[in-house]
Protein backbone atom coordinates (compact mmCIF):
# COMPACT_ATOMS: atom_id res chain seq x y z
CA UNK A 1 0.00 0.00 0.00
CA UNK A 2 1.41 3.48 -0.90
CA UNK A 3 2.02 6.07 1.52
CA UNK A 4 -0.77 7.85 0.00
CA UNK A 5 -3.16 5.09 0.74
CA UNK A 6 -2.29 4.40 4.20
CA UNK A 7 -3.08 7.94 5.01
CA UNK A 8 -6.91 7.45 3.33
CA UNK A 9 -6.94 4.20 5.55
CA UNK A 10 -5.74 5.83 8.91
CA UNK A 11 -8.64 8.25 8.51
CA UNK A 12 -11.46 5.88 7.50
CA UNK A 13 -13.32 5.88 11.09
CA UNK A 14 -13.72 9.76 10.67
CA UNK A 15 -17.80 10.31 9.94
CA UNK A 16 -20.10 8.85 12.62
CA UNK A 17 -23.49 10.81 13.14
CA UNK A 18 -26.80 10.17 14.86
CA UNK A 19 -30.41 10.02 14.01
CA UNK A 20 -29.54 8.47 10.65
CA UNK A 21 -28.13 11.85 9.28
CA UNK A 22 -24.34 11.70 8.02
CA UNK A 23 -22.18 14.26 9.43
CA UNK A 24 -20.82 16.95 7.67
CA UNK A 25 -17.53 16.38 5.71
CA UNK A 26 -15.43 18.87 7.47
CA UNK A 27 -16.62 18.06 11.19
CA UNK A 28 -16.94 14.60 11.03
CA UNK A 29 -15.77 13.29 14.25
CA UNK A 30 -13.58 10.20 15.15
CA UNK A 31 -15.97 7.18 15.82
CA UNK A 32 -15.43 3.97 16.87
CA UNK A 33 -18.75 2.47 15.05
CA UNK A 34 -16.77 1.48 12.01
CA UNK A 35 -14.66 -1.72 12.65
CA UNK A 36 -12.19 -2.53 10.34
CA UNK A 37 -12.88 -6.13 10.99
CA UNK A 38 -16.49 -6.02 9.71
CA UNK A 39 -17.24 -7.88 6.43
CA UNK A 40 -18.46 -4.82 4.40
CA UNK A 41 -15.01 -2.87 5.33
CA UNK A 42 -13.05 -5.88 4.51
CA UNK A 43 -14.50 -6.55 1.41
CA UNK A 44 -14.07 -2.88 0.41
CA UNK A 45 -10.59 -2.98 1.49
CA UNK A 46 -9.85 -5.83 0.01
CA UNK A 47 -10.81 -4.45 -3.07
CA UNK A 48 -8.89 -1.05 -3.03
CA UNK A 49 -5.58 -3.04 -1.76
CA UNK A 50 -5.85 -5.95 -4.95
CA UNK A 51 -5.77 -3.22 -6.74
CA UNK A 52 -9.86 -3.31 -8.55
CA UNK A 53 -10.25 0.12 -7.96
CA UNK A 54 -7.64 3.56 -7.09
CA UNK A 55 -10.14 4.34 -4.41
CA UNK A 56 -13.38 3.60 -3.03
CA UNK A 57 -15.48 5.35 0.12
CA UNK A 58 -18.54 3.36 1.71
CA UNK A 59 -21.22 4.83 3.79
CA UNK A 60 -24.11 2.70 5.43
CA UNK A 61 -27.15 4.38 7.27
CA UNK A 62 -29.75 3.01 9.18
CA UNK A 63 -32.69 5.30 10.64
CA UNK A 64 -32.06 5.48 14.14
CA UNK A 65 -28.67 4.34 14.33
CA UNK A 66 -24.97 6.38 13.90
CA UNK A 67 -24.30 6.16 10.05
CA UNK A 68 -20.41 5.44 9.29
CA UNK A 69 -18.47 6.78 6.40
CA UNK A 70 -15.05 5.39 5.04
CA UNK A 71 -12.04 5.45 2.84
CA UNK A 72 -9.69 3.71 1.27
CA UNK A 73 -6.71 4.62 -1.44
CA UNK A 74 -6.73 7.06 -3.95
CA UNK A 75 -8.41 10.03 -4.87
CA UNK A 76 -5.80 9.56 -8.14
CA UNK A 77 -3.37 7.67 -9.35
CA UNK A 78 -1.50 9.77 -12.08
CA UNK A 79 -0.16 11.57 -13.28
CA UNK A 80 0.73 11.74 -9.67
CA UNK A 81 -0.82 9.76 -6.33
CA UNK A 82 -2.94 11.84 -4.34
CA UNK A 83 -4.72 10.19 -1.22
CA UNK A 84 -8.84 9.90 -0.49
CA UNK A 85 -10.41 11.50 2.20
CA UNK A 86 -14.15 12.11 3.46
CA UNK A 87 -13.64 15.19 1.88
CA UNK A 88 -13.13 14.15 -1.64
CA UNK A 89 -15.68 14.69 -3.99
CA UNK A 90 -16.57 12.12 -6.82
CA UNK A 91 -18.34 12.18 -10.16
CA UNK A 92 -21.22 10.70 -9.76
CA UNK A 93 -22.37 10.20 -13.47
CA UNK A 94 -25.61 8.55 -14.02
CA UNK A 95 -26.36 9.13 -10.30
CA UNK A 96 -26.86 12.41 -11.73
CA UNK A 97 -30.24 10.87 -13.15
CA UNK A 98 -31.87 9.70 -9.91
CA UNK A 99 -30.54 12.05 -7.06
CA UNK A 100 -31.29 15.45 -9.31
CA UNK A 101 -32.99 14.79 -12.50
CA UNK A 102 -36.27 12.35 -10.94
CA UNK A 103 -36.35 14.85 -8.04
CA UNK A 104 -36.73 17.46 -10.09
CA UNK A 105 -39.53 16.49 -12.45
CA UNK A 106 -41.47 15.35 -9.36
CA UNK A 107 -41.19 18.36 -7.93
CA UNK A 108 -42.61 20.03 -11.21
CA UNK A 109 -45.55 17.46 -10.85
CA UNK A 110 -46.24 18.26 -7.45
CA UNK A 111 -46.12 22.52 -7.68
CA UNK A 112 -48.75 21.50 -10.68
CA UNK A 113 -46.74 22.26 -13.26
CA UNK A 114 -46.43 19.07 -15.32
CA UNK A 115 -48.05 15.49 -15.33
CA UNK A 116 -46.03 12.18 -15.82
CA UNK A 117 -48.15 11.22 -18.53
CA UNK A 118 -48.75 14.27 -20.35
CA UNK A 119 -46.12 13.93 -23.71
CA UNK A 120 -43.38 16.03 -24.44
CA UNK A 121 -44.44 18.44 -27.02
CA UNK A 122 -46.28 19.53 -24.42
CA UNK A 123 -43.81 20.95 -22.60
CA UNK A 124 -40.67 21.65 -25.94
CA UNK A 125 -43.53 21.94 -28.90
CA UNK A 126 -40.80 22.22 -31.36
CA UNK A 127 -39.27 18.73 -30.17
CA UNK A 128 -39.13 16.25 -34.02
CA UNK A 129 -40.56 19.02 -35.50
CA UNK A 130 -41.69 18.08 -39.28
CA UNK A 131 -40.33 14.46 -38.38
CA UNK A 132 -42.44 11.99 -39.92
CA UNK A 133 -44.22 9.48 -37.06
CA UNK A 134 -42.85 6.21 -37.41
CA UNK A 135 -45.00 2.86 -36.94
CA UNK A 136 -48.14 3.69 -34.98
CA UNK A 137 -48.45 7.08 -35.66
CA UNK A 138 -45.59 6.82 -32.85
CA UNK A 139 -43.47 10.34 -32.57
CA UNK A 140 -40.85 11.66 -30.38
CA UNK A 141 -42.96 14.72 -29.01
CA UNK A 142 -46.00 12.06 -28.30
CA UNK A 143 -43.48 9.69 -25.37
CA UNK A 144 -44.30 11.15 -22.11
CA UNK A 145 -42.32 12.05 -19.22
CA UNK A 146 -43.05 9.05 -17.50
CA UNK A 147 -41.62 7.34 -20.36
CA UNK A 148 -38.35 9.23 -20.03
CA UNK A 149 -38.17 8.86 -16.78
CA UNK A 150 -38.32 4.69 -16.69
CA UNK A 151 -36.40 4.66 -19.68
CA UNK A 152 -39.36 3.05 -22.16
CA UNK A 153 -39.94 6.08 -24.52
CA UNK A 154 -38.03 3.37 -27.48
CA UNK A 155 -35.01 6.51 -27.07
CA UNK A 156 -31.78 4.89 -27.99
CA UNK A 157 -29.31 4.52 -25.48
CA UNK A 158 -26.56 6.73 -26.43
CA UNK A 159 -24.93 8.80 -29.17
CA UNK A 160 -21.55 10.83 -29.48
CA UNK A 161 -23.07 14.24 -29.44
CA UNK A 162 -20.16 15.68 -28.16
CA UNK A 163 -18.47 15.35 -31.90
CA UNK A 164 -20.95 17.13 -33.22
CA UNK A 165 -19.94 20.56 -32.38
CA UNK A 166 -18.60 22.81 -29.59
CA UNK A 167 -21.80 25.39 -28.64
CA UNK A 168 -23.67 23.62 -25.91
CA UNK A 169 -27.11 25.39 -26.85
CA UNK A 170 -26.90 24.65 -30.68
CA UNK A 171 -25.85 20.84 -29.73
CA UNK A 172 -29.29 21.23 -26.90
CA UNK A 173 -31.24 22.19 -30.18
CA UNK A 174 -30.08 19.09 -32.19
CA UNK A 175 -30.91 16.46 -29.41
CA UNK A 176 -34.77 18.10 -30.11
CA UNK A 177 -34.41 18.09 -33.77
CA UNK A 178 -32.20 14.54 -34.06
CA UNK A 179 -34.33 12.21 -36.07
CA UNK A 180 -34.02 9.58 -33.13
CA UNK A 181 -35.28 5.97 -34.21
CA UNK A 182 -37.66 5.14 -31.54
CA UNK A 183 -37.31 1.27 -30.85
CA UNK A 184 -37.51 -1.13 -27.65
CA UNK A 185 -37.41 0.32 -24.26
CA UNK A 186 -33.53 0.31 -23.00
CA UNK A 187 -31.87 2.65 -21.16
CA UNK A 188 -31.36 5.98 -22.12
CA UNK A 189 -29.45 9.05 -21.49
CA UNK A 190 -30.51 10.53 -24.36
CA UNK A 191 -34.23 10.79 -22.42
CA UNK A 192 -32.70 12.17 -19.72
CA UNK A 193 -31.44 14.93 -22.10
CA UNK A 194 -34.57 15.73 -22.98
CA UNK A 195 -36.02 15.75 -19.43
CA UNK A 196 -32.73 18.15 -18.70
CA UNK A 197 -34.40 20.36 -21.13
CA UNK A 198 -37.55 20.30 -19.46
CA UNK A 199 -36.72 21.33 -16.07
CA UNK A 200 -34.73 23.89 -17.24
CA UNK A 201 -37.88 25.33 -19.59
CA UNK A 202 -40.63 25.21 -16.83
CA UNK A 203 -38.04 26.87 -14.13
CA UNK A 204 -36.42 29.41 -16.42
CA UNK A 205 -33.06 28.33 -14.96
CA UNK A 206 -30.49 26.42 -15.90
CA UNK A 207 -29.99 23.18 -14.29
CA UNK A 208 -26.81 24.17 -13.07
CA UNK A 209 -28.47 27.25 -10.91
CA UNK A 210 -30.74 24.76 -9.61
CA UNK A 211 -30.63 24.06 -5.27
CA UNK A 212 -28.86 21.19 -3.94
CA UNK A 213 -28.71 19.23 -1.47
CA UNK A 214 -25.40 19.61 0.71
CA UNK A 215 -22.56 17.75 -0.04
CA UNK A 216 -24.22 17.79 -3.81
CA UNK A 217 -22.96 20.23 -6.14
CA UNK A 218 -22.08 20.50 -10.19
CA UNK A 219 -19.26 23.44 -9.58
CA UNK A 220 -16.68 20.40 -7.85
CA UNK A 221 -13.68 22.55 -6.21
CA UNK A 222 -11.10 20.78 -8.61
CA UNK A 223 -8.50 20.23 -5.42
CA UNK A 224 -11.03 18.17 -3.66
CA UNK A 225 -12.26 16.19 -7.17
CA UNK A 226 -11.48 12.35 -7.74
CA UNK A 227 -10.07 11.97 -11.15
CA UNK A 228 -11.33 10.05 -13.68
CA UNK A 229 -10.28 9.34 -17.13
CA UNK A 230 -7.52 10.03 -18.82
CA UNK A 231 -9.54 11.52 -21.84
CA UNK A 232 -8.02 11.53 -25.19
CA UNK A 233 -10.43 13.67 -26.66
CA UNK A 234 -9.82 16.29 -24.07
CA UNK A 235 -6.00 15.40 -23.65
CA UNK A 236 -5.73 15.01 -20.17
CA UNK A 237 -6.60 13.62 -16.71
CA UNK A 238 -10.42 14.61 -16.42
CA UNK A 239 -10.34 15.85 -12.36
CA UNK A 240 -13.03 18.93 -11.09
CA UNK A 241 -14.95 18.41 -14.34
CA UNK A 242 -17.58 16.10 -15.77
CA UNK A 243 -16.30 12.72 -17.17
CA UNK A 244 -19.38 12.17 -19.22
CA UNK A 245 -18.24 13.40 -22.95
CA UNK A 246 -21.53 14.56 -23.75
CA UNK A 247 -22.50 16.05 -20.51
CA UNK A 248 -19.14 18.33 -21.07
CA UNK A 249 -20.18 19.30 -24.40
CA UNK A 250 -23.53 20.02 -23.11
CA UNK A 251 -22.08 23.04 -20.99
CA UNK A 252 -20.95 20.82 -18.03
CA UNK A 253 -24.62 19.54 -16.63
CA UNK A 254 -27.28 17.39 -18.48
CA UNK A 255 -29.86 15.64 -17.08
CA UNK A 256 -28.21 12.23 -17.23
CA UNK A 257 -24.88 13.48 -16.16
CA UNK A 258 -22.79 16.39 -14.34
CA UNK A 259 -23.46 15.93 -10.49
CA UNK A 260 -20.37 15.32 -7.71
CA UNK A 261 -20.66 14.85 -4.41
CA UNK A 262 -18.69 13.58 -1.35
CA UNK A 263 -19.96 10.68 0.15
CA UNK A 264 -21.44 12.33 3.17
CA UNK A 265 -23.48 13.78 0.25
CA UNK A 266 -24.65 11.57 -1.12
CA UNK A 267 -25.90 8.96 1.83
CA UNK A 268 -27.27 12.64 3.11
CA UNK A 269 -29.52 12.64 -0.47
CA UNK A 270 -30.68 8.76 0.34
CA UNK A 271 -31.21 9.83 3.53
CA UNK A 272 -33.66 12.83 2.62
CA UNK A 273 -35.59 10.07 0.55
CA UNK A 274 -35.99 7.10 3.40
CA UNK A 275 -36.83 9.89 5.62
CA UNK A 276 -39.26 11.46 3.48
CA UNK A 277 -37.56 14.62 3.83
CA UNK A 278 -36.85 15.19 -0.16
CA UNK A 279 -40.23 14.57 -1.84
CA UNK A 280 -44.11 15.42 -0.90
CA UNK A 281 -45.28 11.66 0.61
CA UNK A 282 -47.49 10.93 -2.88
CA UNK A 283 -44.61 11.57 -5.15
CA UNK A 284 -42.13 9.53 -3.03
CA UNK A 285 -44.91 6.84 -3.26
CA UNK A 286 -44.99 7.31 -7.13
CA UNK A 287 -41.50 7.34 -7.33
CA UNK A 288 -41.04 4.01 -5.78
CA UNK A 289 -44.41 2.26 -7.70
CA UNK A 290 -43.21 -0.34 -9.78
CA UNK A 291 -43.20 0.84 -12.97
CA UNK A 292 -41.95 -2.16 -15.20
CA UNK A 293 -40.77 -5.21 -13.79
CA UNK A 294 -37.23 -3.91 -13.05
CA UNK A 295 -37.38 -0.28 -12.77
CA UNK A 296 -39.50 2.58 -10.68
CA UNK A 297 -39.26 6.02 -11.89
CA UNK A 298 -35.48 6.07 -12.76
CA UNK A 299 -34.31 3.35 -10.13
CA UNK A 300 -33.68 -0.04 -10.61
CA UNK A 301 -36.07 -1.82 -8.24
CA UNK A 302 -34.77 -5.35 -6.63
CA UNK A 303 -34.71 -8.04 -9.82
CA UNK A 304 -32.53 -11.34 -9.98
CA UNK A 305 -28.84 -10.33 -10.86
CA UNK A 306 -29.07 -6.48 -9.94
CA UNK A 307 -26.37 -4.49 -8.28
CA UNK A 308 -28.07 -4.55 -4.89
CA UNK A 309 -27.81 -8.26 -3.91
CA UNK A 310 -30.19 -10.63 -3.19
CA UNK A 311 -30.82 -10.02 0.36
CA UNK A 312 -32.29 -6.56 0.08
CA UNK A 313 -35.88 -6.01 1.04
CA UNK A 314 -38.40 -6.72 -2.10
CA UNK A 315 -38.85 -2.70 -2.14
CA UNK A 316 -35.27 -1.66 -2.58
CA UNK A 317 -34.54 0.94 -5.01
CA UNK A 318 -30.42 1.44 -6.64
CA UNK A 319 -28.67 2.73 -9.31
CA UNK A 320 -25.53 2.88 -10.51
CA UNK A 321 -23.11 5.49 -12.13
CA UNK A 322 -20.56 4.87 -15.42
CA UNK A 323 -17.20 5.97 -13.14
CA UNK A 324 -18.10 3.57 -10.16
CA UNK A 325 -20.73 5.04 -8.05
CA UNK A 326 -23.82 3.23 -6.72
CA UNK A 327 -26.58 4.41 -4.18
CA UNK A 328 -29.09 1.46 -3.04
CA UNK A 329 -31.95 2.05 -0.53
CA UNK A 330 -33.71 -0.34 1.55
CA UNK A 331 -37.07 1.55 2.62
CA UNK A 332 -38.43 -1.43 4.36
CA UNK A 333 -35.52 -1.96 6.72
CA UNK A 334 -34.66 1.79 6.77
CA UNK A 335 -31.19 1.33 5.62
CA UNK A 336 -29.45 2.95 2.85
CA UNK A 337 -25.65 2.23 1.36
CA UNK A 338 -23.53 3.97 -0.73
CA UNK A 339 -20.35 3.20 -2.71
CA UNK A 340 -18.37 5.42 -4.30
CA UNK A 341 -15.35 4.14 -6.38
CA UNK A 342 -13.31 6.05 -9.04
CA UNK A 343 -12.93 2.77 -11.09
CA UNK A 344 -12.64 4.11 -14.64
CA UNK A 345 -9.22 6.09 -14.04
CA UNK A 346 -7.03 5.85 -15.57
CA UNK A 347 -9.03 4.46 -18.28
CA UNK A 348 -12.68 2.74 -18.64
CA UNK A 349 -11.23 -0.10 -21.47
CA UNK A 350 -8.93 -1.22 -18.21
CA UNK A 351 -11.24 -0.84 -15.55
CA UNK A 352 -12.46 -4.62 -13.72
CA UNK A 353 -16.00 -5.06 -13.96
CA UNK A 354 -17.76 -4.02 -10.30
CA UNK A 355 -21.03 -5.58 -10.27
CA UNK A 356 -20.12 -8.87 -8.26
CA UNK A 357 -18.12 -6.25 -5.42
CA UNK A 358 -21.80 -4.50 -5.52
CA UNK A 359 -23.65 -7.58 -4.91
CA UNK A 360 -21.25 -8.86 -2.38
CA UNK A 361 -21.45 -5.29 -0.70
CA UNK A 362 -25.08 -5.44 -0.77
CA UNK A 363 -25.79 -8.87 0.46
CA UNK A 364 -23.27 -7.97 3.43
CA UNK A 365 -25.28 -5.22 4.06
CA UNK A 366 -28.33 -7.10 3.84
CA UNK A 367 -27.55 -9.86 6.00
CA UNK A 368 -26.99 -7.44 9.25
CA UNK A 369 -23.66 -5.89 9.43
CA UNK A 370 -24.44 -4.11 12.20
CA UNK A 371 -22.19 -0.60 13.56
Amino acid sequence: MSSAERACARGATQGAAVSGKPASDKDSPASDNLAFDNPASSLIRRTVESGVVPGAALGVLRVGHPSTLACWGLAQRMPDELPLDLESVFDLASLTKVLFTVPEVLRLVQDGLADLDEPLSRFLPEVGWMQPAGPGGVTLGSRTLRQLLTHTSGLPAHAPIYTWGTDAHTLKQRVLQEPWPLGGHIYSDIGYMLLGVVIERLRGQALAERPLPPGLTFAPDRQLAVATEACPWRGRVVRGEVHDENAFALGGVAGHAGLFGTLAGVLGAAAGLLEGNTLSAAALAELRSPQTPTRALGWERRHPGWSGGSLCSPGTLGHTGFTGTGCWIDFERGLAWVLLTNSVHPSRHTRQNLQPLRRALGNVVSGGWTF
